[in-house]
């Protein structure tokens, strides 16, 4: 097994699991945190609204499992709310809080005179920094975006992707075994399938 896949009630996980089957990697689907206590190589699929999502987590017992993996240096991919759920506090429907794993909030864009929110569909990628995560990633290249609320890192540094949709906001992060996607990988053709392989070789 090359990776686990962590089920919060919410995510789009047969899609991901999909995607991986075509690169090749064989992973599994759990939501119980025991699977999470042995060292492996995790992502975190998420679909919805951030406060949904983080209750699925702790109803599952997930949080502290999560965390814990993290702590014991196991790498970590959250995709879409996934990503968001690595923050302190989301400001969805509410202030819920995340998994305290990056500073920050999750915030709503802003109400733009011609974007529409949510923000759907294709758009550019550049980097901020250099990552084994972006091997052979070309700037500008476009990834698929489905989402209202966005990742607003306290520290500049997690941030490893920026995309411009009204305004400049972090579209991917990284610190240390940590990693996020606000974008969909599973549904980014030859970039997400590039993305996800170098997840598996970082």
């Amino acid at each position: 097994m090359d990776a686990i896949l962590i089920d919060a009630g919410t995510g789009n996980l047969h899609s991901v699991q999909n995607a991986l089957l075509k690169l090749g990697y064989d992973t599994r689907i759990t939501a119980d945190p025991a699977d999470l206590a042995a060292p492996a190589r995790l992502i975190l699929p998420g679909v919805g609204a951030f406060g949904c999502f983080m209750d699925g987590m702790r109803t599952a017992g997930l949080v502290d499992a999560v965390r814990a993996a993290v702590q014991r240096g196991d790498p970590l991919l959250g995709i879409c709310v996934g990503m968001q759920a690595l923050f302190d506090v989301g400001l969805e429907m509410g202030e819920h809080p995340g998994l305290g794993l990056l500073r920050g909030q999750v915030v709503r864009f802003p109400e733009f005179k011609e974007l529409k929110v949510p923000h759907t569909g294709w758009n550019q990628l550049h980097p901020a920094r250099v990552s084994p995560l972006l091997q052979g990633l070309p700037d500008g290249s476009y990834a698929y975006f489905n989402h209202s609320f966005y990742c607003a890192p306290q520290e500049p540094a997690d941030t490893l992707l920026t995309t411009d949709y009204g305004i400049d906001f972090t579209s991917a992060v990284q610190r240390d075994n940590i990693f996020g996607l606000q974008f969909h990988p599973e549904k980014s053709q030859l970039v997400g399938q590039k993305i996800l392989a170098n997840f598996f070789k970082a």
